[in-house]
């Protein structure tokens, strides 16, 4: 099952809703990519969401 946000892992429940999209996104791409998932996918979406918005604010 895809994740969205309606349905979620737990670990993203604090981040911004902008931030959630993103690593909703970012771990949708991994699993498709034939990633399990795992605590560790998690981690590296919301790592790489988080990095993408800092980006994103300058």
């Amino acid at each position: 099952m895809e994740w969205t946000m309606e349905y979620f892992p737990l670990e993203m429940d604090d981040l911004q809703p902008q931030v959630r999209q993103k690593a909703i996104e970012i771990a949708n791409k991994l699993i498709s990519d034939g990633r399990q998932s795992d605590p560790h996918l998690i981690r590296q979406a919301i790592a790489q969401a988080e990095e993408w918005f800092l980006n994103l604010e300058g």
